[in-house]
């Protein structure tokens, strides 16, 4: 066995490729619904949306939305991200290296002449503090901890407070991802206490999921669902049975090329009429710094938007909606949206 600096002493690796987490239960149909309700701003008269990042790492994210009709709403948020932590040594004359844990363990083992040492490494995976207080006079607090407790396992534990009521709401959710599984559990601590737990699976691009509501309290099921899809680099189709399958969704994306993308989305409620709900949307892509966006209903209410980034860290978005049945009420809407980002 060779002691030398040289990496040809060191056997060669081979990588397996794993297999990707498919998405939440609730992304399945991500982004066709993404291209048909992102970036319209005519929902809201006006968004502003600030971000910015303190030096000891701290970030802020201050929001406000002036409504079309109604109060102007807002929150103030600071996240404090403790980064994962590690210490290495450089491999001088490294002449093996053990498997590492995949629970943050690492073992390397150091041979030289007339000593050896096996050292023992634990890497801190972080946690992440978020506090917000809105206009409503509600303190939320969410502790997050990302691949610490386990591998592919991320815990949040959520605190809503509102000091003039002195109503207390306390959850838990946690999100578990492995190669071709993805799982969900939302736990509402005060209210029932209730449950909602999702899962999918995934196999070369082919997806299933399924999902369910438990109230303690009732001892029984409040509502489940299921869906099927299959995602690809260039399209995803889905097909979705929510509100204990009662309300039926399918929905389909296209990028049709690196500038353009379209989609569309059907909609039937089993309990309502026999109308099926129809929305068809389409993504243009004029430069890297702007896009534009266009979208219409089966009722004809279409919808087009324009964003652009103005310089790095200032954008802005507009929007406006048309009633095309009805072009001579005054039922458009027309919004704006500015973000700055330092």
């Amino acid at each position: 066995m060779s002691f030398s600096d040289k990496s040809s002493t060191v056997p060669p690796v081979e990588f397996v490729k794993t297999a990707a987490p498919p998405p939440a239960f609730s992304d399945i149909a991500k982004t066709s619904n993404d291209l048909l309700n992102k970036d319209f701003y005519h929902t809201s008269a006006a968004n502003l949306d600030i971000k910015s990042k303190a030096p000891n790492g701290v970030s802020f994210n201050v929001k406000g939305k002036s409504a079309h009709e109604g109060s102007t709403s807002g929150s103030i948020e600071a996240k404090y991200a403790d980064p994962p932590t590690g210490r290495s040594l450089k491999p001088l004359q490294l002449s093996a290296r053990l498997p590492s844990s995949p629970y943050g363990f690492d073992f390397k083992l150091y041979l030289m002449p007339g000593k050896a040492a096996l050292l023992m490494f634990y890497e801190r995976a972080g946690l992440s503090l978020t506090q917000t207080w809105t206009t409503a006079n509600n303190l939320l607090t969410k502790l997050e901890l990302d691949n610490n407790i386990a591998k592919g396992l991320k815990a949040e534990a959520i605190s809503d407070f509102q000091p003039s009521s002195k109503d207390f709401a306390a959850k838990l959710n946690l999100y578990f991802k492995q190669p071709n599984f993805s799982g969900r559990a939302f736990f509402d601590l005060t209210k029932g206490p209730t449950a909602n737990i999702d899962a999918v699976l995934g196999h070369e691009g082919f997806l299933v999921g399924a999902e369910a509501g438990y109230d303690v309290q009732k001892a029984g099921i409040t509502r489940y669902a299921a869906a099927i899809g299959y995602s690809a680099p260039q399209y995803t189709a889905a097909i979705t049975a929510t509100n204990s399958l009662s309300v039926f969704a399918a929905s389909y994306y296209h990028k049709v090329s690196s500038q353009v993308e379209a989609g569309a989305k059907a909609t039937w409620d089993s309990k309502g009429s026999n109308n099926v709900g129809m929305e068809v949307a389409s993504k243009y892509r004029i430069d890297p710094t702007s896009f534009a966006k266009g979208k219409i209903n089966d009722r004809g209410i279409a919808a087009l938007a324009y964003n652009v980034k103005l310089r790095p860290g200032v954008t802005v978005g507009l929007g406006v909606s048309l009633d095309t049945q009805n072009l001579n009420e005054a039922a458009h809407k027309v919004g704006t949206h500015f973000e700055f980002e330092g």
